[in-house]
């Protein structure tokens, strides 16, 4: 767990060592999931959660001090999975290699499901979203440092604006996902890796 991420979760009322008490825990954890995805996190309450996993409210809040603490600790060391997988430029079929990554990703985010959830929280939660932007600029910041090393190598555009293209890329890949999730189609992923990696290679050097 990071500091930062330590810092949105707080500390516990108390962390189990036992067993069943684990279990209870991990209970309540799905619970949470399935119910903020399925009601919302406003909708959903801490006698919601207890109810769905089969435990005392007051259970609850023997583990949780309240459902943004529950939210967080499914969070703890996953922030970086809802962002745009770093590409690999050096591999013989790029366009191949980053449509394996960008449909891996998707598979993440919709078995996890909480990126709806986050939308709806980060108005609302300046600490979330600091952390989120956080995350973010990281991700981007090592998409950046892959294009500078490809470019030093002669393998891209000469003109390449690094910054540009970064950030154009994290944006392609989150707003492919988001149609996708609220349209109910399917994301060609090949075709969004061949877009992306056409900002990226002069025809001379990467040949479909």
């Amino acid at each position: 767990m990071t500091e930062r991420e330590d810092l949105l979760v707080g500390n516990f009322p108390i962390v189990p060592k036992q067993k069943r008490a684990q279990q209870k825990r991990k209970a309540l954890l799905e619970s949470g999931r399935i119910l903020f995805i399925d009601k919302g996190y406003e909708q959903t309450t801490a006698k919601d959660i207890a109810a769905h996993a089969g435990v005392a409210t007051g259970t609850f809040y023997r583990y949780f001090s309240d459902k943004r603490q529950l939210l967080m600790s499914l969070l703890e060391d996953r922030i970086e999975e809802f962002f745009p997988p770093e590409p690999s430029w050096s591999t013989p079929d790029p366009v191949s290699l980053l449509a394996k990554m960008l449909e891996e990703h998707g598979k993440r985010l919709n078995k996890l499901g909480l990126h709806r959830v986050l939308q709806e929280l980060l108005p609302k939660d300046p600490e979330l979203a600091e952390a989120i932007s956080a995350a973010r600029r990281k991700i981007q910041t090592r998409i950046y440092s892959g294009l500078k090393q490809a470019f030093e190598k002669g393998w891209t555009w000469k003109d390449l604006d690094f910054d540009t293209v970064s950030w154009s890329i994290m944006t392609l890949v989150e707003n492919a996902h988001e149609k996708e999730v609220q349209g109910g189609g399917h994301v060609d992923y090949y075709q969004l890796a061949k877009v992306i990696c056409r900002m990226v290679f002069p025809p001379e050097v990467h040949k479909e």
